[in-house]
Formats: C-alpha cells, sequence, structure tokens
C-alpha cells in the first residue's frame, strides 16, 4: 500500500528540520511525501530541497490557510492512504507508518488513529500532555471523544467520496471532518495503541483567548451541522482534555 504523508508549510524553517528528518528516518518504503507551502518568504524551500530525502512533491503558491493546504495535498496524493504530518511535528519513531498500514491490511479497515504527545516547543523530548486515544465507540463521540487528527489515518478514496476540509472553519475544520467521517459517515476504525506523533505546544486553536473563544464556536457550529447535541458533547469534550496534563 502506498501512503501518502502531507505536510502543510509557511515560513517554517525554525522547525521543519526536524520534521523533514522523522519522514526520513521511516523504515516504510512506500512514501508519497507531499509539502505544499504557501509562497513562505524564509528559507523553508531551501531547506526542504537541501536536506529532504524522500519528498515526492512540492507545490509553493499563495492559499487560504493550512486547510486549504492540506486539501491541496489530498487532491494531490496518489497513494491508498494519507496522512497529515505537520511542519512542527515529527513522528515519533520509525516503523509509525509500517504499524499503520499493518493495521489496515490486517483489519480492512477505512482509517487507523492512535495516541498524541504534546511536547515542549524547544524541547521535544518533554511531554507536556499526553492524549491517549482509547477505543472507539459512537457512544462516545457523544460525550466528547475524538481521536487527535495527526494521529489520523484514512483511505483517500473516502477523503474524495466523503469531502475533505472545509474552508468555512478557520479553527475546527479537522474537528469538523472527523464528525463527518465517524459520526455522520460511520467509518471502520482501527485504534493502534502508540503514540504515533508529538506535537509542539503552541498551536493556532490555543495560541489566544480570542483563538480559544473562536474554536468553541466553531466547534458548536460543526456539532450543529453534523447533529450532535452540543452542550453536552462541548462541556464533555473539554473536561476530557484536563486528564491528559497529568503525569
Amino acid at each position: 500500500m502506498k501512503v501518502s504523508i502531507i505536510t502543510a508549510t509557511y515560513n517554517s524553517a525554525a522547525t521543519l528540520a526536524d520534521t523533514l528528518a522523522s519522514l526520513d528516518s521511516q523504515s516504510y518504503a512506500d512514501i508519497e511525501y507531499i509539502i505544499i507551502d504557501g509562497a513562505s518568504k524564509d528559507s523553508t524551500i531551501e531547506l526542504i530541497t537541501s536536506t529532504s530525502r524522500r519528498v515526492t512533491t512540492i507545490i509553493s503558491e499563495p492559499d487560504k490557510g493550512i486547510y486549504d493546504a492540506l486539501n491541496k495535498g489530498i487532491q494531490a496524493a496518489t497513494g491508498d492512504i494519507i496522512g497529515f504530518l505537520h511542519s512542527d511535528d515529527i513522528f515519533a519513531y520509525p516503523d509509525v507508518i509500517t504499524d499503520v498500514v499493518a493495521r489496515f491490511k490486517e483489519n480492512h479497515c477505512d482509517a487507523v488513529y492512535g495516541d498524541l504527545e504534546y511536547v515542549s516547543k524547544d524541547d521535544v523530548t518533554k511531554v507536556v500532555r499526553r492524549w491517549k486515544s482509547g477505543e472507539f465507540s459512537r457512544f462516545k463521540m457523544q460525550l466528547g471523544w475524538m481521536p487527535p487528527h495527526p494521529s489520523f489515518y484514512m483511505k483517500r478514496e473516502l477523503y474524495l467520496h466523503w469531502g475533505s476540509f472545509n474552508l468555512d472553519y478557520k479553527i475546527s475544520a479537522d474537528y469538523d471532518s472527523l464528525i463527518r467521517y465517524l459520526w455522520t459517515h460511520n467509518a471502520k476504525l482501527n485504534y493502534l495503541p502508540k503514540v504515533l506523533t508529538k506535537m509542539r505546544v503552541g498551536g493556532m486553536s490555543n495560541r489566544s483567548l480570542s483563538n480559544i473563544v473562536q474554536k468553541s464556536k466553531e466547534d458548536i457550529r460543526a456539532m450543529r451541522n453534523n447533529g450532535l447535541l452540543w452542550p453536552v458533547v462541548l462541556l464533555c469534550k473539554n473536561f476530557s482534555k484536563l486528564p491528559q496534563f497529568l503525569k
């Protein structure tokens, strides 16, 4: 199975070297690595071309933000499976893609997901928060459950059939997409109980109070649009994050 990994970049030179190195270190051979760059002004493109051994496609042009870039990557992808590796994230170990593909082959599922670690911006060995997903059930989604998007891999044909990211959402398009796939379309999932990705803290959704408020508003809209009872789901979704900060 070919796996398409998509990275969206914009002035990402400060963190991208670690991202590229973690992709290069993957043991799985059949990886199509697509980088969608928003016409960076720094040395992002030079860094990619000089250090990455496995990049397949680079598209560098203005875009409408990260979700527009990821949609371009989905359209450019030719793999059987699509996953995302953001420009300040790294794979947790060299066999991540090998393990993901094995799960697809063994379980004949639509999507595979795992766990996520939030790590210090300046020290990726320092874990700030651990998101342990657990097994999927539709009932848990009504209590705010959702797999971490950076650990989520789905068949490309389903992205084309069910749609990609809705650009009406500026912060919560990933959450909206997961509700559509898992709740509305009832995708068949398989849980890989390992940390697949390490994400540096300081992402767009929690960068400021105004972003947190906007994300909550967008989450509510996504819940309403997909038939979830938003007061209960939103409350449970936010409170479920608290144990992730416990060591």
